[in-house]
């Protein structure tokens, strides 16, 4: 099954971090949060991506061409170029990088890689936030309710800046944009859709998947929640940056695989107050 991150975004929150950079490619530790969350994924046996383009994407592009000489040891001969990869514990990632537009929104970023989807039903997420969420707990969710898409739902600590997900049981009935001290679930990107996803989006550039598309999908009865109650966290401004990598720094990132259900919240609650 393939999993399709959006990476196209400006990602201006986060200063001169993303000046010449796209946001995917900010660091946490020695990596790109992109790398943190393909990682997530690969954890569950899920390792063929699909990369949607846009504000520098040829950043990425020349990170993932040169992906092993970045990422491991490598012997290289300067009088042919040959490069001679000497690291074995590379992940085995299949890659498709998508050029889906400088100023696209989301919405068309997704409808952009259509033809590159080969099964009924693909991951989807964004580029900038990670978590402890068990990826095929979500899918199993995702098939027994038979619909269009499964959104998860987080609890993020500062609810003002995001968007909230108005549900009933597990039904999602509306979509809100960034109300203020909301005591309600957000969305948290990780989802699942089936390729029924492409009849509620269009090409257009200013189609943004989490309005109109999204909006009629709820309409139509097409959308469930799978809410999830651990660490949740967007890299959203640097302070969000300075957060992240203290717990990558301290053994402390719930999202690593090893770390999963290690981690106690009070521990990455205090970091997060000591950040913030």
């Amino acid at each position: 099954m393939q999993v399709v991150i959006l990476c196209g975004g400006r990602g201006t929150r986060l200063e001169k971090e993303t000046e010449y950079r796209p946001k995917p490619m900010v660091s946490i530790g020695s990596k790109p949060i992109l790398y943190h969350i393909m990682q997530i994924y690969s954890s569950f046996g899920f390792n063929d991506f699909i990369i949607c383009l846009g504000y520098h994407g040829d950043v990425i592009r020349e990170y993932f061409l040169n992906f092993g000489g970045l990422n491991g040891d490598c012997l290289v001969n300067t009088a042919t170029g040959k490069i001679k990869h000497l690291s074995n514990d590379l992940p085995n990632w299949n890659v498709t990088l998508v050029d889906t537009g400088l100023n696209s929104e989301t919405g068309a970023r997704i409808k952009k890689i259509e033809g590159h989807i080969k099964g009924d039903t693909f991951l989807l997420t964004y580029g900038d936030a990670v978590s402890d969420i068990n990826i095929c707990q979500l899918l199993d969710f995702h098939k027994k309710h038979g619909k269009i898409a499964s959104v998860t739902g987080v609890y993020p600590t500062y609810k003002s800046r995001f968007g909230e997900v108005l549900v009933k049981g597990d039904i999602v009935e509306k979509f809100a944009e960034k109300p203020v001290h909301s005591a309600n679930l957000t969305s948290g990107g990780f989802f699942v859709v089936n390729k029924g996803i492409f009849g509620y989006l269009k090409e257009d550039e200013t189609c943004i998947f989490e309005r109109e598309p999204v909006e009629d999908l709820v309409k139509n009865d097409q959308v469930r929640l799978y809410e999830h109650k651990g660490f949740w966290h967007c890299m959203d401004t640097p302070r969000d940056h300075v957060f992240l990598n203290t717990l990558f720094s301290t053994g402390k990132a719930p999202w690593i695989s090893e770390n999963r259900g290690k981690c106690l919240k009070s521990e990455w609650k205090s970091t997060l107050e000591n950040a913030y």
